[in-house]
Formats: C-alpha cells, sequence, structure tokens
C-alpha cells in the first residue's frame, strides 16, 4: 500500500529542495501531500495546503503576519498554524509521515509539528542545524530524526541531494515499515539503567508479561526519560514503575541530562498507578566532556564511559533529592507507593563496592521518612534494590493492586 508523506517548507525560498524531496519519495512508489509555510513569496506551483490556509489553522492571516514587520512573529504565527494543520489532517488519515526542510527557521517550525504527532509517526527534519547546540533536547519529539542539510542553504546541488534523497527515502521507508504502538495488551512503563547497575527489570519484565502486560523500559538518561513523560501525559500506561529517579536530581542540580521539570509528575496528574524507587538516586550525571555542574565541583567524580559521567551526592543533596521526589509524588492522583531498599539504589553502592556510602543513604532514607506526603505509601524494604527480596516485593504489590481493581486486567 503506497504511504502518504507530508512536505513542509517555505516554498518561496526553497522550492527546487522542496520539489527534489516530492521526486524522490514519489520515485519510491510514495505519494506526497504539500505544505507552505512561507509568508512574502509563493510556490511556483500551488501547494497541497497554502500559507493562507496555515495562517488560518493558526487562526490568524497572512495580512497579520506581514503586518507584524518581524519575521520570528511571522513564522510563530505559521508554526502554531503548520502544527494545528498536520494534527487535523493525521486525525482523518490524510498522511502517515512528515518530512520538514529548513534552516534555523524552519527547524524551529518543525520541532513544534513533530512535537505535536503522536509517537510512531515517522518524523524527518532536514535542517542546516542538524545536531547543533541550538536545538534544545526539550523540543525534540521521543522519535524524532534529523539530518544535516549540508551544502544546502540556496539551491541544489550534489552535496545537498546526497541528505535530501536519504531523507525522503527514509521518511517513505519508515512510514512502510513502521508499527505504531498499539493496545493490544495493557502497558507498563519502567525507568532504569544498563544491567551492570540495576537489574530489576531482567526479572520483572518476563513476569509482568506472563501476567498479561506489555513492558517498555525506558532509559533515564533525559532523553528516554522526555519519552517516558509524554507517554504518561497521555494517559499510555495502564501502571508506572519508576524505579530510576536519577533524572530528577539532574535537573534539580543544574545538570544538561535532563527530562524537563516536568520529570515524575505526568503519571501522577493522568491518575496513573505508580511504584517509585531509588535507582541511582545518589548520582548526577553530566555530559562527560565537558565540566561537572558548578554545584557539583570538587565532588567524586564516577567516569561511565567518553560521552556521561557520574558525580556522588552528598548528604544534604541527598537530602534535597528527598524532598524533591516528595513535592512531586504530592500531586498524585491515584494509588502511589515508594518502595525503599534499606540496603542501596544500585550495584555501585553495595556494602564494599566502589561508591558505598552507608551515612549518604541513612540521611537519604531518614528524609524519606520525614518528608513523605500523606498521599503515598512509604514501603521499607530490607534489601538491596538488586535484590530478589526488591522484585518479590514490586509483584506481591502489582498482584495486590491488579485484584482490588486499580490496575486494568489484562484480556
Amino acid at each position: 500500500m503506497d504511504r502518504t508523506i507530508l512536505v513542509v517548507g517555505t516554498y518561496d525560498t526553497k522550492n527546487a529542495e522542496l520539489d527534489y524531496l516530492a521526486e524522490v519519495i514519489r520515485g519510491q512508489g510514495g505519494r506526497v501531500r504539500t505544505v507552505d509555510v512561507s509568508v512574502l513569496g509563493d510556490p511556483e506551483s500551488p501547494c497541497d495546503h497554502s500559507k493562507h490556509e496555515v495562517a488560518e489553522a493558526a487562526g490568524s492571516s497572512m495580512a497579520e503576519a506581514i503586518a507584524g514587520e518581524d519575521e520570528n512573529f511571522a513564522m510563530q504565527i505559521m508554526a502554531r498554524g503548520a502544527t494545528a494543520l498536520a494534527q487535523r489532517l493525521y486525525q482523518v488519515g490524510a498522511f502517515d509521515g512528515v518530512i520538514v526542510l529548513g534552516g534555523t527557521m524552519g527547524t524551529d517550525l518543525a520541532l513544534d509539528l513533530c512535537a505535536a504527532l503522536p509517537l510512531g509517526v515517522p518524523k524527518y527534519v532536514v535542517s542546516t542545524v542538524a545536531f547543533s547546540p541550538l536545538i534544545p533536547a526539550e523540543r525534540l519529539a521521543a522519535d524524532i530524526q534529523m539530518i544535516l542539510w549540508a551544502g544546502g542553504l540556496y539551491g541544489l546541488n550534489a552535496v545537498c541531494k546526497a541528505s535530501l534523497s536519504q531523507a525522503a527515502g527514509a521518511v517513505l521507508g519508515a512510514a512502510r515499515a513502521v508499527r505504531k504502538p498499539g493496545v493490544e495488551r495493557p502497558l507498563i512503563g519502567m525507568t532504569s539503567f544498563g544491567k551492570t547497575v540495576l537489574r530489576y527489570m531482567a526479572a520483572l519484565k518476563p513476569a509482568l508479561e506472563e501476567r498479561g502486560f506489555e513492558v517498555a523500559v525506558f532509559h533515564a538518561t533525559g532523553m528516554g526519560g522526555r519519552a517516558f513523560e509524554a507517554l504518561a501525559a497521555e494517559g499510555a500506561f495502564a501502571c508506572v514503575l519508576d524505579f530510576a529517579p536519577q533524572e530528577v536530581g539532574n535537573h534539580l542540580m543544574g545538570s544538561q541530562i535532563t527530562a524537563g521539570a516536568d520529570r515524575m509528575t505526568n503519571a501522577g496528574r493522568a491518575g496513573i498507578p505508580q511504584m517509585v524507587s531509588i535507582g541511582c538516586y545518589d548520582l548526577v550525571d553530566f555530559v562527560g566532556w565537558q565540566e561537572p555542574p558548578e554545584a557539583l565541583r570538587g565532588q567524586e567524580v564516577h567516569a561511565h564511559n567518553r560521552l556521561l559521567s557520574s558525580v556522588l551526592m552528598t548528604g544534604e543533596q541527598r537530602r534535597a533529592m528527598a524532598r524533591e521526589i516528595c513535592a512531586k509524588l504530592a500531586t498524585a492522583r491515584n494509588e502511589t507507593i515508594f518502595l525503599l531498599p534499606l540496603k542501596g539504589g544500585n550495584e555501585w553502592d553495595r556494602a564494599g563496592g566502589p561508591l558505598h556510602d552507608a551515612d549518604g543513604l541513612a540521611v537519604f532514607v531518614e528524609e524519606m521518612r520525614a518528608a513523605c506526603p500523606p498521599n503515598v505509601s512509604l514501603r521499607e524494604i530490607d534489601a538491596h534494590i538488586n535484590d530478589e527480596a526488591f522484585t518479590a516485593a514490586v509483584l506481591e504489590q502489582f498482584d495486590a493492586w491488579r485484584t482490588a481493581g486499580v490496575i486494568e486486567t489484562a484480556s
């Protein structure tokens, strides 16, 4: 079955490049639907959705965009309009994937448009600033794809055609191959890190699947947490097992490796039952090839690889972490349990481990007991988070919630 790709860009200045994208897509058997987000000029031939339609979708008009005499003001109108139009078109099945082309203006618009489409809709951005620090992590859709538009600032050439043709083929191939998230089985969202440091998912995933649930494990290194929170906000999970809260500490301590200020809040707001624990609570990740955040300089550093390093929190920082977690969980509207393993929260902090700090853990436990809000049940476990006893406690609570009807029963 042919797939339709939404091709979006400023046709007044990028007509040849956008037409080339469409030509490659059609040459591979796909269909194209075009959207013009220009302001001042016009395309060489009419698009399926004109700039006037885009402006109207934003509740504005081209006259208003032009009258502002400010390019940023005008492109914000076009960004709102293109986003609203794309959402509406997708809801009626008018396209299967989207590709947006642009410089900084077009990329700014593309980020809004892609973020508004559901996970599983192929989203490709061809940009002169792809992978640039100009693009903040919080604006990236969970499954966005980008390619650098090398040599493509103005006009077609052999260099930029290499990027354009790859992107056109990639978005069409993705639209044909994608398996969008379904609802065959209730979905459980879990956070974790790799098995060298956290191991509970290796036992929990098959056990929960045997109970008729699907389990998605999110790598809690900033972008993974953003995807986790986006799905939680949509109510996509039947239950949340948020056992790796390190992104909360990252954000609190000023690290660039953050999942945003709303980390650990969206499941609660959506009324999703949640279990929370302390996986790597004592570490703050930072970009390994940069200096640690100012608040953490001079503290012990564990180099994970050339991309990522971690700072070991002090006792007072752990107190702050406990208070922050409790403040976030206080907003939850459904069953919330904090599972507190008293013997540690990652493989490195076991007794005898390289990052073992019994006093630091004791401080955190003390603060959790003092700050835990009344809507959160605090359950202490005399075990390490990687012990079988922790896994058993999780499954015991999960089964109790199922029996009580707190969690949707798998069919």
